[in-house]
């Protein structure tokens, strides 16, 4: 990329969505939109984004060809059709399909920030590049500022975690572009570091090993997740589409 002009960025967390506003990139690299990423890959025709079980349940009766996936504490929800892994996505055939997903923190900061944002994309590593592009034309194009909201949440408000790594890499090939690849080595080594990837250790069904090389898979995808409000009887959700994304 080339070098940016100065953009109107802003940073919240997970407990200010309602002061989202503009252009509004929500993160959950671990593992929604790194998931949401691989079904898109693999022809996915929309996905709809839900904040509870019985939601996505409700809405999947409307919609009872549609596939039914998520977690809740990071494990599949019983009777759901896949579950939070983007490795185990990947195998999927969802050509054509509509996908309900419910997760405990990427679906639900969708959905929060829905009644204030002009535009929402949804972003992993994955596609953080493509959603970068998305967003500057965007912005350029209607004025508006772009905020970013990491989702992952943690006690220490202070740790640096995968979606605030994520987040600092998108807004440094919002403004340096030049300067984010390093950015992102290091926030990648940093976590590397840590006990964040521990529960991939242990290979449990629900945390595949594979899952690691999925979600650091950066910029594997050249396409914004881009999502718009709806509700359906009390219901709010987001629909997100696939649009690809030309990074000339």
């Amino acid at each position: 990329m080339t070098a940016r002009a100065e953009l109107e960025i802003y940073r919240i967390d997970h407990a200010s969505a309602a002061q989202a506003r503009g252009i509004v990139i929500v993160i959950d690299v671990i593992r929604a939109f790194s998931v949401a990423g691989y079904a898109f890959a693999g022809g996915a025709r929309k996905l709809w984004l839900v904040r509870t079980k019985e939601e996505a349940l409700a809405l999947h009766e409307r919609e009872p060809e549609a596939l039914v996936g998520g977690e809740i504490g990071g494990r599949l929800i019983p009777g759901f059709d896949f579950n939070n892994s983007p490795s185990q996505m990947a195998m999927r055939d969802v050509y054509g399909h509509l996908l309900i997903q419910r997760t405990g923190a990427g679906t639900q900061g969708a959905v929060n920030v829905s009644q204030t944002a002009s535009t929402i994309l949804l972003s992993a590593l994955t596609n953080a590049s493509a959603t970068a592009t998305y967003a500057h034309k965007l912005a350029k194009t209607t004025g508006e500022c772009i905020t970013l909201l990491p989702t992952a949440h943690f006690e220490d408000s202070t740790y640096w975690d995968e979606d605030k790594i994520c987040a600092d890499y998108i807004e440094a090939l919002l403004r340096e572009p030049t300067n984010a690849p390093d950015l992102l080595k290091r926030g990648i080594a940093h976590l590397q570091a840590t006990q964040r990837l521990a529960a991939w250790m242990e290979d449990h069904p629900d945390f595949p090993k594979e899952d690691i090389a999925a979600v650091f898979a950066t910029n594997r995808f050249h396409f914004a997740m881009v999502g718009t409000r709806q509700e359906w009887q009390g219901i709010t959700y987001v629909e997100a589409q696939r649009v690809d994304v030309s990074e000339q």
